[in-house]
């Protein structure tokens, strides 16, 4: 039970930050989510032993050239194909027995496409035909929010059978379900509240996220198990590090974008 009020205390405080950031301004938000992304930078470095510095630099380079500016559509759309293939990549060696060498010795490519394009493309989601909407990544969040929370509180109570216990042995098959019942309910709910987006896009983007947020979680407990430690940080109580509580978000947002652009063009 401390747990849960722990966990919950540090999320909600995190969420108003966020949430205040988005409603600010643009130049407010892209500032805030540099601020997470160089810190999830510096622990996910630490997983993966890389000591280089460039990475620090790459991510702002990318967020203003990518993010901020249009780049282009062709240099977007290979970037975003990039990053989709990494992640990919690295859920297909959620199965694996060895340590893979996109995880182990090619350790800037999931640096820039899994992480850096992570945040990338949680950036530029806000964007409907050039327009900053926050309201769209507020709804983005709370779907990953509601998915990431039932997973839990399903998993804690009725878990039984393991999802992939090599990797994560806590997680469930039980908590998947209850996580991704959740988004689809809350995506209901949004439907409602935001006027944007029609119910059908909201739910499946509830099922995307519960997908490859799940996904993103056992990828990062991959990281953390071959690195041999429970956390990848201690700076936000009862939740563990930054790149904890984004692993979700970071994974799942290319495939958000991936999205979003397609039904901009078929509609």
């Amino acid at each position: 039970m401390r747990e849960i009020v722990v966990r919950s205390i540090s999320g909600i405080l995190y969420v108003l930050v966020v949430i205040f950031s988005m409603y600010t301004s643009r130049e407010i938000f892209m500032v805030l989510f540099l601020i997470l992304g160089l810190q999830t930078l510096k622990e996910f470095k630490k997983l993966i032993q890389l000591k280089s510095f460039t990475s620090y630099l790459l991510l702002p380079i990318s967020l203003l050239l990518i993010s901020y500016y249009h780049p282009g559509e062709i240099i977007l759309y290979i970037f975003l194909g990039c990053c989709l293939v990494v992640n990919i990549l690295l859920a297909k060696d959620l199965r694996s027995t060895t340590n893979n060498l996109l995880l182990k010795k090619q350790k800037y490519i999931p640096t820039m496409l899994y992480i850096i394009g992570g945040f990338v493309f949680l950036t530029r989601i806000p964007f409907s035909n050039g327009v900053f909407k926050p309201e769209i990544i507020v709804g983005v969040f709370a779907l990953i929010w509601c998915n990431d929370t039932f997973a839990y509180i399903i998993g804690k109570s009725l878990g039984k059978n393991k999802l992939l216990e090599s990797v994560s042995p806590k997680k469930t098959i039980e908590g998947f379900f209850g996580g991704l019942i959740a988004a689809i309910i809350a995506g209901f709910i949004i439907f409602n509240v935001l006027d944007i987006y029609t119910l059908g896009i909201w739910i499946t983007l509830g099922v995307i996220i519960s997908v490859f947020g799940t996904i993103g979680d056992l990828v990062q407990s991959n990281y953390k198990r071959q690195a041999g430690v429970k956390d990848s940080g201690n700076l936000m109580p009862g939740h563990g590090g930054l790149y904890d509580r984004l692993d979700s978000a970071i994974y799942a947002s290319p495939f958000i974008y991936a999205f979003l652009q397609l039904i901009t063009y078929v509609s």
